[in-house]
């Protein structure tokens, strides 16, 4: 569709326009965010469009919140954010180098007053609320519902980012406008007992469990305290509300036991028989993939604008959650088509070196062996042109514990069963997949991803197909941007498509 910004041109008698951005709604006046908080307000009264935890970022009429964290104190920048147009300042004591009668809220403990003000946005609001996590996937699920909410017509709000900690779930609430109908809110932890609190303030009318893998083992016995903790997301669900549960997960059956127990209704998605949504077919493509989904006896064909059949998995979980509140699959398929693969997580780009094209996988934000799996295997589906060869470059994979280098030399499995012809590494870890890697598939290794980077462009060829996979910390992204660098990159694989809807 096509969006109208104006008149046209002036010479055939019509006055040329230029589109004005919409208002913000307002989100909160000092009144209502005063009793919600219980803070004692001081100086005129003012309304608010915005809340911000972050002094750099500040727009002009957002309420500024004044956290304490274990590197840094917001009070410090209070005064700085009121300069730049914050509405008003929400402190424990009057901001140093503000005026007498800057517009303060004080209150005693501000990471408190957060979480009061995101508790009251929520009763407030008439919103449906979806809670998401999982070990992999759920910042990708809370995209795509964001985008089959909108297609569906709906007022949709959801988590911005990767903002899943008990600052970012609040922080998500407290922005949430009145007029929401449909929100979502993405639930991260790194330990026990994270969520179950963070559910209890979102109180979701349906959640989505993507998946569990062993990611952050090093905090946890066994990948069954993993499944435990993802469970914590029933704890602020009603009794009767939907549970929407992956299949063929690890402990799957610890996911359904605490959701029964918690009297949630269960339904699951994946692609054995017996699940409630059935990913029945996956056709990938380069940029997008063809897929048949089984909804009760029903089918929808669908055309998803991201390849990846752990990709086509966690839709099918989607639809599952779009159902459970009462949409039509008609009415988010659009949604599905405009799915897209969001940097670092799969986005894909044509690359134009001076020695001719490649394909560029960038997978470089996270990584765990359940992740790295699933992205071999895309990989594995792609063809390359004539001369081109499928490349993996692999960071270390953190946060393991002391099962982490079984877990790197077990992923020659899945690069021997997807046909990847060449593997470079970097980091103590990987080392221990280089070691097992046969000749033919041997690369280069080194220590960091700086020193890895010019060794790999200087080894590739045209028409070579290069996935660049690892955990944050691994610094991947260099990798990325140097291959970037060294030609010119295309457009994003998927924008014709996206465009097109």
């Amino acid at each position: 569709c096509a969006q109208l910004a104006g008149y046209g041109p002036t010479d055939h008698g019509r006055r040329r326009m230029t589109a004005v951005p919409p208002l913000k709604p307002v989100l909160w006046d000092r009144d209502e965010a005063a009793a919600a908080t219980g803070a004692i307000a001081y100086g005129d009264p003012w309304q608010a469009t915005g809340v911000s935890i972050d002094s750099r970022s500040i727009e002009p009429g957002d309420l500024f919140i004044a956290l304490r964290g274990p590197n840094n104190d917001g009070h410090r920048f209070a005064a700085t954010a009121l300069v730049a147009g914050a509405a008003a300042a929400l402190v424990d004591h009057h901001p140093e180098g503000a005026p007498a009668n800057a517009p303060c809220l004080i209150v005693e403990d501000t990471a408190a007053a957060l979480w009061a003000l995101a508790a009251h946005a929520r009763a407030r609001t008439g919103a449906q609320v979806v809670g998401v996590t999982g070990s992999v996937g759920k910042t990708s699920a809370k995209e795509t519902l964001m985008a089959c909410f909108e297609a569906a017509g709906l007022t949709a709000h959801g988590t911005v980012g990767n903002l899943n900690n008990h600052w970012g779930v609040p922080l998500t609430l407290a922005r949430m406008p009145r007029a929401t109908e449909a929100a979502v809110i993405e639930m991260g932890m790194n330990h026990a007992g994270e969520i179950a609190p963070l559910s209890e303030l979102a109180r979701p009318d349906v959640s989505l469990i993507t998946t569990i893998a062993p990611a952050h083992l090093e905090n946890f016995d066994s990948i069954t305290g993993i499944a435990k903790a993802k469970a914590e997301i029933f704890a602020g669900q009603a009794p009767g509300t939907v549970a929407i549960l992956p299949a063929e997960t690890a402990e799957a059956a610890v996911l359904v036991t605490a959701a029964e127990q918690a009297g949630l209704t269960v339904r699951r998605f994946g692609v054995t028989t017996d699940c409630d949504y059935r990913l029945s077919s996956y056709t990938p493509g380069v940029d997008r993939s063809d897929v048949a989904i089984e909804l009760a006896g029903q089918w929808m064909r669908v055309c998803l604008g991201v390849t990846g059949e752990h990709m086509a998995i966690n839709a099918t979980g989607v639809i599952g959650v779009c159902l459970a509140l009462g949409l039509d699959a008609d009415q988010v398929a659009p949604g599905l088509m405009r799915m897209r693969l969001m940097k670092g997580r799969g986005e894909r780009r044509r690359i134009h070196l001076p020695t001719g094209p490649l394909l560029l996988i960038d997978e470089s934000y996270n990584a765990s062996p359940t992740a790295m799996t699933a992205a071999l295997r895309s990989l594995g589906t792609i063809d390359p042109a004539a001369g081109g060869r499928r490349i993996a470059v692999l960071g270390d994979m953190l946060e393991l514990g002391e099962e982490g280098p079984a877990f790197h030399a077990g992923l020659l499995k899945p690069l021997t069963e997807y046909g990847i012809d060449q593997v470079f590494t970097c980091g103590p870890q990987m080392q221990r997949l280089f070691d097992v890697l046969p000749d033919k598939m041997r690369g280069e290794t080194r220590a960091t991803s700086a020193e890895l980077a010019p060794v790999v462009i200087e080894r590739l060829r045209p028409n070579d197909i290069v996935m660049v996979k690892g955990s944050l910390g691994s610094g991947m992204a260099l990798v990325i941007k140097t291959i970037e660098s060294a030609g010119g990159p295309g457009p994003v694989l998927l924008e014709a498509l996206q465009d097109a809807f």
